[in-house]
């Protein structure tokens, strides 16, 4: 074998060692036994200054090599790491949009870093409900009233961890005659999201400031934004309800287009201890029970995802640029009214379940025909 050639060899060594002490005094070579020690095969060590102790000390027999033990070494006290117990992977989806951009720093902090997230991002509201059903993805940025939707739909099976998005609706007019809800009396309002939450909470904002949907103003519902500003840009003095980032978007493209009021400042003057809400994160119960570390280490990174994209707005549109939720230019505009929060605890069960109410009080098929439990809100 090849470890027996090598230990043939630096027995050999030491012998011719030991004859030339005999033979010449003190004068040594340890040219041999360097080769054998570095030689990636052999595991026989020789001490050399070994052989100039005296010459007795280089009458080594074979049977003293083979059966020599080697040196022992003290080796340094184990440190024991105390180490989250992570899934193989962790599946996480969120909406294209606002609701995306405050998780990107995670996202690209996960790419270094290692983490086990598989994140996905994905256009259509309607691909959500079945992954979330089937077990398939494990945390999900939704729109608000899906999230108790599927709270109702799983029995219990998802529960709320934060508000990520408060309100990101804005009346925006061609022209500048609107200063006040007041003013939109005798408007015609261009709007897109009939039978979901764009209509459900300007009807509401409306009624709370005296003004009746069906008789004070003409809603015309369009299917889609980019018709809403077609129509506000065609028709002078005429106002449209639109969304961040689209509302960025049509202003870095048409003049004249202002916005005049926030829907969720107009919903905090009402002082209801609700709040106008856009997106939320969620996660499967049957996952936050199994890996609640997990979930409470993912909700520190994404606080601190939140902070540096709504702080760091340069830095942060970049990332939303790379990830192709909207083009980087249009994101270092947008993220400042864009309303990008990571509300928890007992501060997002107040304003998201006042929210849940109002919706309720409408239509109560948008959060699912029943207001949530308690155990839907996570760590309130």
């Amino acid at each position: 074998m090849k470890i027996m050639k090598n230990l043939k060899g630096a027995v050999a060594a030491l012998l011719c060692a030991a004859l030339l002490t005999g033979c010449a005094g003190a004068d040594t070579s340890s040219d041999a036994t360097n080769e054998a020690a570095t030689n990636d095969a052999a595991i026989v060590t020789v001490d050399a200054t070994a052989e100039a102790d005296s010459t007795a000390d280089a009458a080594v027999t074979i049977e003293d090599i083979v059966t020599a033990e080697p040196p022992v070494t003290e080796e340094a006290p184990e440190t024991i790491e105390t180490e989250i117990a992570y899934p193989e992977s962790i599946n996480v989806l969120a909406m294209k949009g606002p609701t995306a951009m405050g998780m990107t720093q995670l996202m690209d902090e996960d790419e270094t870093k290692g983490y086990p997230y598989e994140f996905s991002i994905t256009a259509a509201v309607d691909e959500i409900a079945p992954l979330v059903i089937q077990g398939k993805t494990d945390i999900v940025c939704v729109p608000a009233n899906l999230a108790s939707v599927l709270y109702n739909k799983t029995d219990g099976g998802v529960q709320v961890l934060a508000i990520n998005t408060l309100g990101i609706l804005y009346i925006c007019e061609n022209g500048s005659t609107v200063a006040s809800m007041a003013d939109l009396k005798g408007k015609t309002i261009y709007a897109s999201g009939k039978g979901a939450t764009p209509e459900y909470a300007l009807n509401y904002i409306l009624k709370q400031n005296g003004i009746d949907p069906e008789t004070d103003v003409t809603i015309e519902w369009k299917s889609e934004h980019s018709e809403c500003l077609a129509a506000l840009t065609a028709n002078e003095g005429s106002v449209a309800l639109l969304p961040q980032p689209f509302v960025t978007t049509a202003q870095m493209k048409t003049e004249g287009i202002n916005v005049v009021l926030d829907i969720t400042e107009e919903w905090e003057k009402l002082d209801n201890g609700s709040a106008c809400l856009t997106g939320a994160v969620i996660a499967r119960t049957a996952f936050i029970e199994q890996y609640p570390e997990v979930v409470a280490e993912f909700m520190e990174r994404y606080a601190e995802s939140v902070e540096y994209v709504t702080t760091n707005v340069a830095e942060g549109a970049q990332l939303v640029g790379k990830y192709d939720i909207v083009p980087a230019a249009v994101a270092e505009k947008a993220i400042p009214e864009c309303n990008i929060v990571c509300i928890t605890g007992a501060e997002m069960k107040e304003k998201l379940a006042g929210y849940l109410g109002v919706l309720f009080e409408q239509v109560p098929t948008s959060v699912g025909g029943a207001l949530p439990a308690d155990d839907f809100y996570y760590g309130a």
